[in-house]
């Protein structure tokens, strides 16, 4: 017999209430006790499913952060829930006891989160919800209601506020106009500290001509909810058809978020149901230009576009804000930006959407000042960036987390990203205005961090490692790697601007440690000898570093690291986080080592899902969805596993590699500023 993998035990209990075509995730027959949401997002505001009927779990808004809950540090907002409907059919309230074939499916090519269910011999309901692509501050909601009997049916659209907002005011008016009645119901808000103003609206769309829609009725329940309903009467066979558009903003996007919600909730409402819908696929399908497609493998062709569709939903071109962790899908990791977002989920959006990645690089350019603040009040040159960033670009880890004052990682990670984005595009003007100033600030920083030794070379004191779990040791490999790759990065970008080289840049780069122990493998730090490790640190070095490149180091250290990665020892499943696999598979695929390859790139995701629709937890057997971070390095490993594609100052370039036995081919297409394809049979 086969041996069967936590992974595959955990992906057939997903198969007892998960189905999948291509583009689609369908979950039926779910606990709703055992749920974790799907969200539907567009890089502002995330809407996350809930299970129950008609409602949503948490919408979230990108770039509004304000102080409270646990730690004294700033949380991204949780904003009004504008998207909540309810439903009564001949004065009986659906909810998930009284209603059959309840059915919630993504469209993950048309970013659409639909719900259908039957309420007895009286109707069929079916919804979509859909935050709309090319207008990031509002979503719609399409509702159709199939009557099989002669009924009557009050819809009811919910505007309710979370407990943490304070200060509330609810508004309600229509605006008549002879070709369109538009009633606007809207809250307005202050967040826990009064930092910000948050407001939401929302309106009924309807489909009849003007003066035939049907009459509205407002209800204020309470401070913390009101509603707006109407009553229909439907004839047995009949379908019913109408929308609900709502905007939320908040004073971190303009000054004045009452009257702009209701503007663009308007705005919204005068485009109607069917030009809305229609730009928002197009915006799509643009999106899906770039996309990775796998032959001979309907699985992880499914698990590839679901980590593909999350990361192109939870970013968008033009702006200045980054990724979190956990994207637009919840609270999680208080909204805050870690080294995740360069390492792991900026290297597949670079590749595949150029355009998407450079807003991330900006959010960070936009900080540079608070970064130079933070390396002056530690006593550093330089620009010194904060372990967990905010909007503010301060620091924002808990004080009771020692990695905030000693990550130091992070700052070189930023830098890394930066030169990877003119290897990509090439685009000197931007090197000019934003990557030289960034890596410079980034190399004056390490130069002033180092320090000499008495055998002459320069070493990293007292630092966090990548592994997290090595706190305060001296010259972490990874640390000293990635500031040496900087320093190199910062004299390359001199170069090609045609300014001088600065010789203490290169001198400390040559200068910094890389330790070893006597037989060759890679040291994790000064004090390290074999001990349980959260990831694998010391890997980072041969991808997506450059700092180990003979084939016979990288193995020496891989086959090292795995065998003491937390996830590998008995009685520590589920201590490491989902990237920590993908680097092994990576560089495994790399050395050709394909089978091993394989099992890591199962391991990188498989059990790491959870049900109704696996989504990613950060660690197998966790709790806390949706994992972006895992998702960047999942496809990492596809791009830059299995497609073999690397990002050199020639570009990028493809590696020999081996496809996986059952796989016919891989292509990933839309690649670069050029939207070239690359292939692998």
């Amino acid at each position: 017999m086969k041996k069967i993998t936590i992974g595959k035990i955990l992906f057939l209990n997903l198969l007892t209430h998960l189905s999948f075509a291509q583009w689609q995730i369908t979950a039926r027959d779910f606990d709703p006790f055992n749920y974790y949401g799907v969200t539907v997002a567009n890089g502002m505001v995330g809407i996350v499913s809930s299970p129950e009927p008609l409602k949503v779990k948490d919408i979230v808004l990108n770039g509004a952060f304000d102080t409270y809950g646990r730690g004294r540090v700033s949380n991204i907002m949780k904003v009004f829930e504008f998207a909540n409907m309810e439903l009564i059919v001949d004065n009986q309230m659906i909810d998930k006891k009284n209603i059959s074939n309840f059915v919630q499916t993504l469209d993950m090519q048309n970013a659409l989160f639909t719900t259908t269910f039957d309420l007895g011999n009286k109707v069929s309901v079916k919804s979509n919800v859909l935050a709309l692509r090319h207008l990031p501050h509002s979503a719609m909601i399409e509702m159709e209601i199939t009557a099989k009997q002669d009924i009557e049916v009050t819809p009811i659209s919910i505007m309710q506020t979370p407990d943490m907002l304070r200060d509330v005011n609810n508004y309600y008016h229509l605006i008549d106009r002879p070709h369109s009645l538009i009633p606007l119901m809207t809250s307005v808000a202050k967040t826990p500290t009064g930092k910000h103003t948050i407001a939401a609206s929302n309106s009924f769309l309807f489909e009849e001509e003007r003066g035939k829609e049907p009459q509205l009725i407002h209800e204020e329940w309470d401070n913390g909810m009101h509603r707006m309903k109407f009553t229909k009467k439907l004839k047995a066979g009949e379908t019913y058809k109408f929308s609900i558009v709502g905007s939320v903003i908040s004073t971190a996007h303009v000054t004045d978020p009452h009257n702009e919600a209701e503007r663009l909730t308007i705005f919204a409402a005068l485009e109607k149901r069917e030009r809305l819908l229609k730009k928002h696929k197009e915006a799509w399908a643009k999106l899906w230009e770039s996309d990775i497609i796998i032959e001979g493998d309907t699985e992880a062709q499914r698990a590839a576009h679901f980590s593909l569709y999350h990361l192109y939903s939870f970013c968008r071109e033009g702006q200045a804000y980054s990724l979190s962790p956990m994207g637009l899908s919840g609270l999680g990791y208080n909204g805050h930006v870690f080294w995740d977002t360069e390492i792991w989920m900026y290297p597949p959006l670079l590749v595949m959407k150029p355009e998407l990645a450079k807003s991330l690089l900006e959010y960070r350019f936009e900080r540079l000042g608070a970064a130079k603040a933070n390396a002056k009040e530690h006593g550093f040159q330089g620009a010194m960036f904060p372990w967990e960033s905010d909007d503010s670009g301060q620091e924002a880890t808990p004080v009771w987390a020692l990695t905030g004052p000693f990550q130091h990682h992070i700052t070189g990670d930023v830098g890394f990203a930066f030169w990877k984005y003119y290897q990509v595009t090439k685009d000197k003007i931007w090197l000019r205005d934003r990557g030289y100033p960034m890596l410079k600030e980034v190399a004056d920083f390490w130069v002033s961090r180092v320090e000499k030794g008495t055998d002459g070379k320069y070493h990293i004191i007292n630092v966090v490692c990548a592994d997290e779990w090595a706190e305060n040791v001296d010259d972490n490999a990874y640390t000293n790697g990635m500031a040496r790759e900087v320093l190199g990065f910062a004299n390359q970008a001199a170069k090609e601007l045609g300014l001088p080289e600065n010789l203490r840049w290169k001198e400390v780069q040559e200068g910094i440690v890389i330790l070893k122990f006597p037989d060759g493998t890679t040291r994790e730090h000064a004090s390290y000898n074999g001990e349980p490790i959260k990831q694998g640190d010391v890997n980072l070095l041969a991808y997506p570093m450059k700092q180990i490149t003979d084939t016979k180091t990288i193995k020496k250290d891989l086959d090292f690291y795995w065998k003491v990665l937390a996830d590998n020892l008995p009685g520590r499943r589920g201590q490491s986080p989902a990237m920590a696999h993908g680097v092994f598979s990576i560089l495994n695929a790399r050395l050709g080592d394909t089978e091993t390859a394989y099992k890591q790139y199962l391991d990188s995701y498989k059990p790491n899902e959870v049900p109704p629709f696996g989504v990613l937890a950060e660690t197998a057997g966790g709790t806390n969805p949706y994992f972006a971070t895992g998702a960047g390095g999942f496809l990492q490993t596809f791009i830059n596993g299995w497609a073999g594609l690397d990002l050199t100052d020639a570009g990028i370039i493809q590696l020999k590699t081996k496809l996986p036995t059952h796989w016919k081919s891989l292509t990933i297409k839309g690649v670069g500023v050029e939207k070239k394809t690359f292939t692998v049979k």
